[in-house]
């Protein structure tokens, strides 16, 4: 028995992660941002001068991850407005990286692909866990950013290389994008793979999944695309994020769990 006057340390409640559950709608929200993403910078690059372009996405991005920070817990529309300008602003340092530098998509994809790990080394060297349920200090939610920004610049990289550099396409590398994307899934449900290990495998694979069919559905034939207009292809896909974002809102079917436990400490 304790001694007169001391106690045993409570659970610490700590507040719920700043990103939301992980549900069949947090998937078809997350592909929409891509394809919107994908075809929105095409359509400012071509509407606008690039500099005005780069200064238009690049100040949104800004607004929005301030916004995003600014919160105290999870909001549907701060949230998935920050994974939209993260998207845009994503292919925008993409495509320049390439079009303007002249950086061929394979050593882009290859960069990029280091820089990914090597964050998610130091965030999980850092804090001893990847788990998006941990999102509950600003440390780890300046790791989880900075994940999801370069995940979308190499997912970008990644799903031009297939469609110019291997001469795939638009309809076959989002085939083969589709495929790798369930793989994960598989592999966790029938093969016990890590589950966190799986999310964000997944997770990358959204990017060059949903853009490789916005641009199918946006491009020019030349490069096997339908041609129906990257502006009307970026703005159904508005549309229909709003739609989903909404429905968020007003259902909160993705509010995150309550996490207990020591402060700090969450694994999972």
């Amino acid at each position: 028995m304790p001694a007169t006057g001391a106690s045993t340390p409570a659970p610490v409640s700590i507040s719920a992660s700043k990103v939301p559950e992980i549900t069949l709608m947090f998937w078809v929200a997350k592909l929409l941002t891509t394809g919107m993403g994908e075809t929105t910078w095409d359509a400012l690059d071509i509407a606008f001068d690039q500099g005005v372009a780069v200064t238009i996405t690049g100040t949104l991005f800004v607004v929005a991850m301030v916004v995003q920070f600014a919160r105290r817990s999870y909001d549907a529309w701060a949230y998935w407005s920050a994974i939209v300008m993260v998207s845009v602003f994503g292919t925008t340092v993409a495509d320049l990286v390439h079009n303007d530098l002249g950086v061929p998509y394979t050593v882009s994809t290859s960069v990029l692909f280091v820089l990914v790990l090597a964050v998610f080394g130091l965030w999980y060297r850092v804090e001893g866990t990847l788990s998006i349920h941990s999102i509950t200090t600003r440390r780890r939610e300046v790791f989880y950013w900075a994940a999801v920004l370069l995940t979308f610049a190499l997912g970008t990289a990644a799903g031009d290389w297939t469609a110019s550099t291997l001469h795939l396409g638009y309809l076959p590398s989002g085939i083969l994008f589709a495929v790798l994307f369930v793989l994960p899934a598989i592999a966790y449900r029938f093969a016990g793979a890590n589950a966190i290990a799986c999310f964000w495998l997944s997770y990358v694979l959204t990017r060059p999944f949903g853009a490789s069919f916005a641009d199918w559905f946006g491009g020019p034939p030349g490069r096997g695309g339908l041609a129906l207009g990257m502006d009307r292809t970026a703005i159904v896909s508005t549309v229909l994020i709003v739609a989903v974002v909404a429905w968020f809102a007003v259902t909160k079917t993705d509010r995150p769990r309550v996490i207990t436990g020591a402060a700090g400490n969450t694994t999972r």
